[in-house]
């Protein structure tokens, strides 16, 4: 008897301490998850649900509850829906319930199951937008999986920048497109703790590069302060590539982690710091996922913040010299009652995004806002919005798990993007896409005449369709941008110091994508600018017919900027007489002159001047490539020249020595001013 009442008792004292073991396991949960450390929260749940008498059956369904909300929000999506599924069964079953669990099942690729679940709850009354659209998803998932050969796509899991852990928000940077950025919390991430959210590392930003011969590289690290202890992922750049935007998410062990969006800056090849980017004085709601429209003057981004039209919209707002103007939220039809996340553009100018709230796969599905406009209006919530219809993508571009992160190699529709699909731990991965298209595109390049590029320049494009566009360079002076068949477009090629230069193309219908190229060499407002090819007979003034294409070239340029004048010089060595040398080259002028105004240019916007060998030419740096004896600053005297002892090279700046120039002298001719 004894031997009976021993073993009750220590029965009775074990499940006393299970029940105070699951009390403790779900107070530090319920902390973890006020801090939204899920991962963390999760575990802690678990334990209290595993020490939870089977017999107290609603405690057991509350706890299954929480722990199911855990795994959803850190993407298990097969232990949430196995806790959702023990929740219902200890009776706690209701709208919000159903729904996430119809949405895990849309997530896990389980249509059927999906579809009953989300009819069980419109038969129940919930007839939410948000319900239906989940019905429609269970209904057409099966059927773009069925389409997926015929949307066009290819797509491939690219393992040189994917680790065993997740890998997201690829981005593509460089002038050509050589490098790609992503988020990572792999081994090599900074910083030695676990996050709470995850259970990994915190996520750092990473870099693969290409080498010479186009093959991508083993990603690396970003070797500055850019990268911290804490979270920073999926960055977005200016189009000059020398300011990034990028989230970042700090911990603090007693306040909730709220996303926010900062930038740096580049500087050579370095990024500086990260600095934190205030968009509104909201601390309490997330601003996460920025991007930077194809011009450079919108800052697109999510956020929760009051206003929005569901969980986490899209919003954007402008970027100007005294700073973020205009706050605006993108409105229906892009964002819904769910969430939009992960913007970014196209150079087209169509914006890709990813939604839980739209009609798709299973979790975030990526679609394309294609502006339909210029116009604008206003919505019912008093915000002015673009017009834009919406398109789902299909298969194999979506997947029944999460897919976003948009990236773009130009104008192409081919580039990078993240998806965890098929991965039991919820995992992301970098991915390629390709689809192939007839795009015809025009490729610019502007410079200085005998120089190097101008990355401050800018382009001015017209067509007769109506196309009236301002395009920013990059780096190295080049332009990319969409051309349409059957329109005469104008380009004007602008930079400030330098006159204006203009061509004209004419686009003709095409069965294989094509690449026209043009060229901007811009003169100087304010040095000698040479004019190559110009050919006399010998020892005389009579302009040979090889020079006319650069005299035309130079009448073109002459008419496409009316309002100048300028000084055309012509040089030769310094040998033979002094005098004699000044008397030829002004008849070489001269002769470039009457060249000039029988073509059409007016006689008072030129000035012929000979200057015989009295200016010797001096060396830019451009040159030195060309003659790599030669130093910049060099100046081809006499001296100089007598100086080098190899008498090629002394030939060789004695040509360089002969030359014709012309250098701009008002630039307001015909506007009733004078400006020497």
């Amino acid at each position: 008897m004894r031997k009976i009442f021993f073993i009750l008792y220590i029965g009775m004292i074990c499940i006393l301490l299970s029940g105070c073991g699951a009390d403790t396991a779900m107070k530090k949960g319920d902390k973890y998850y006020a801090l939204g450390e899920y991962y963390d929260a999760a575990t802690q749940y678990k334990k209290a649900y595993s020490q939870t008498p089977a017999k107290e059956r609603q405690l057991r369904g509350l706890r299954a509850l929480k722990m199911a909300d855990c795994y959803r929000r850190i993407n298990h999506t097969q232990r949430a829906i196995a806790a959702y599924k023990n929740a219902i069964r200890f009776k706690q079953k209701d709208s919000l319930t159903l729904f996430h669990l119809g949405r895990l099942q849309l997530k896990n690729g389980s249509y059927k199951d999906a579809e009953n679940t989300f009819l069980e709850m419109i038969e129940e009354g919930n007839r939410s937008q948000l319900v239906k659209n989940g019905l429609q998803s269970a209904r057409m998932a099966p059927q773009w999986k069925a389409e997926a050969e015929y949307s066009g796509y290819t797509v491939k899991r690219e393992d040189i920048f994917n680790s065993r852990r997740t890998d997201y928000s690829p981005m593509l940077a460089g002038d050509d497109y050589n490098q790609l950025y992503f988020s990572s919390t792999r081994n090599q991430a900074k910083g030695d703790e676990l996050s709470g959210i995850t259970g990994m590392k915190n996520a750092d930003i990473f870099v693969s590069q290409k080498d010479e011969k186009g093959k991508w590289q083993k990603p690396e690290a970003i070797e500055s302060d850019l990268n911290s202890d804490f979270d920073e992922g999926a960055c977005a750049f200016t189009p000059d590539f020398k300011t990034m935007y990028l989230t970042v998410c700090k911990t603090d062990p007693n306040y909730p982690r709220f996303a926010k969006i900062a930038t740096a800056t580049r500087s050579d090849a370095s990024w500086g710091k990260a600095t934190d980017l205030e968009i509104t004085k909201d601390t309490l709601s997330a601003f996460a996922h920025p991007t930077i429209s194809p011009d450079g003057e919108w800052l697109y981004f999510v956020s929760d913040m009051p206003g929005g039209l569901g969980g986490y919209d899209i919003w954007r707002i402008q970027i100007t010299g005294r700073g973020l103007v205009g706050l605006e939220n993108l409105g229906a039809p892009i964002n819904t009652e769910g969430n939009e996340l992960f913007p970014s553009f196209r150079p087209n100018g169509d914006l890709y995004f990813s939604s839980d709230g739209h009609p798709g796969m299973g979790g975030l599905d990526i679609f394309i806002a294609k502006p339909i406009t210029e116009e604008r209006q206003d919505d019912s919530s008093g915000q002015t919005s673009e017009l834009y219809t919406i398109e789902h993508p299909g298969v194999p571009l979506n997947s029944a798990g999460d897919d976003f992160g948009m990236t773009f190699e130009g104008l192409h529709n081919r580039g990078f993007f993240s998806s965890n699909r098929g991965n039991a731990n919820g995992w992301d991965h970098i991915y390629s896409f390709e689809k192939s298209e007839v795009i015809q595109t025009v490729k610019g390049w502007v410079y200085e005449k005998d120089g190097y590029e101008l990355p401050q320049a800018l382009v001015y494009m017209v067509g007769n369709d109506g196309t009236n566009k301002k395009l920013n360079v990059k780096g190295d002076g080049s332009f990319t941008e969409e051309i349409q068949p059957g329109v005469d477009y104008v380009f004007l090629g602008t930079c400030k110091g330098f006159l204006n230069h203009k061509e004209e193309l004419r686009v003709e219908p095409v069965k294989e994508s094509e690449e026209y190229v043009l060229q901007f060499p811009l003169a100087s407002l304010s040095a000698p600018v040479l004019i190559r090819n110009i050919f006399y007979d010998f020892d005389k003034a009579t302009l040979r017919p090889e020079s006319t294409q650069a005299l035309d070239s130079l009448i073109t340029l002459l008419n496409e900027n009316p309002n100048i004048t300028i000084e055309l010089s012509s040089h030769t060595d310094f040998r033979g007489a002094d005098a004699y040398n000044q008397r030829l080259s002004q008849r070489r002028a001269e002769s470039v002159v009457n060249y000039l105004i029988d073509h059409g240019i007016a006689q008072d916007r030129l000035s012929p001047v000979g200057y015989g060998e009295e200016k010797p030419k001096v060396v830019k740096r451009k040159l030195t490539e060309t003659y790599p004896w030669l130093k910049e600053g060099d100046v081809l005297t006499e001296e100089f020249i007598s100086a080098l002892k190899d008498e090629e090279k002394q030939e060789i700046c004695h040509q360089l020595n002969r030359r014709t120039e012309f250098i701009v002298l008002r630039t307001t001719y015909g506007l009733g001013a004078t400006n020497h």
